[in-house]
């Protein structure tokens, strides 16, 4: 259903532009929450994992050309669509290739269920930059991790930037929210605190990928990771590094982590 708009007061756009992320999360009722994929190859990914579309909002230029086959799969729903200038001032940008999907929010996961047949996850704990949950889901798809974990205080990552930076990969690797690290314990998992202590071991130490099922723990990129949560692993490790750096960024150290515990 396509509809031309010529004002930013059309019913129906503000879900694009003037609601807050935690609106859109809870837009009607908790259950109902909204987020939006940004670009063609994102929102394709979101669709073929099964996501459900509820609205979109187009250049024209674009109708018939990047997202046609959007379109086209998405069925009945509305389609919003004008002059360039006018949806950039909805949105506050210059639309990445000039499409944008309002989704239904699923509901979260039940850790079993995401955890079940996995042998490697990742839980980031109270990240909350968005570029960076986007990069780590990003290195968790590529390179094999099976499930990630995110404490309640870390980013949403159904955020848009985190989705958009994450290509999609949001889509492509189960996740839920991980309340208490002794629910990790109990089905199996040893954890491995991604930190730099005087007792850390090496990434590559054979004890690690000897483990049958390994969480690793990743924290924020200032203050790390809580020195009670570090207590409470089972084992702390460090990345070995040259020429006097300490320490990479997060989504960095994720990435690499994941390509040698991951083997």
């Amino acid at each position: 259903m396509m509809i031309e708009i010529s004002s930013l007061n059309e019913p129906g756009i503000d879900i694009f532009g003037r609601l807050t992320e935690a609106q859109l999360r809870h837009v009607l009722d908790p259950e109902k929450g909204i987020f939006i994929a940004e670009s063609p190859k994102v929102i394709r990914v979101a669709l073929d994992a099964g996501y459900q579309p509820l609205s979109l909002l187009c250049e024209r230029r674009h109708i018939t050309g990047d997202a046609a086959d959007i379109i086209s799969r998405c069925g009945d729903i509305p389609v919003y669509t004008g002059e360039r200038e006018l949806l950039a001032r909805l949105t506050g940008y210059t639309l990445t290739r000039g499409v944008l999907c309002a989704m239904r929010r699923p509901q979260p996961k039940a850790l079993q269920e995401v955890l079940r047949g996995a042998r490697r996850v990742v839980v980031i704990d109270g990240v909350t930059d968005t570029t960076n949950i986007g990069a780590i889901f990003r290195s968790a798809a590529a390179l094999g991790i099976d499930a990630v974990l995110l404490t309640r205080n870390a980013c949403d990552p159904l955020n848009r930037r985190a989705v958009r930076v994450s290509m999609g990969s949001v889509f492509l690797v189960p996740w839920t929210w991980l309340d208490d690290y002794e629910d990790l314990k109990k089905l199996g998992f040893k954890t491995v605190a991604m930190a730099l202590t005087d007792n850390s071991i090496s990434l590559d130490d054979p004890v690690l990928k000897s483990e049958p099922r390994l969480a690793i723990v990743m924290g924020t990129e200032g203050d790390g990771l809580p020195k009670e949560t570090i207590a409470s692993t089972d084992y702390v490790v460090r990345i070995p590094m040259a020429h006097g750096v300490d320490s990479l960024n997060v989504a960095a150290a994720a990435a690499v982590a994941f390509w040698e515990l991951g083997k």
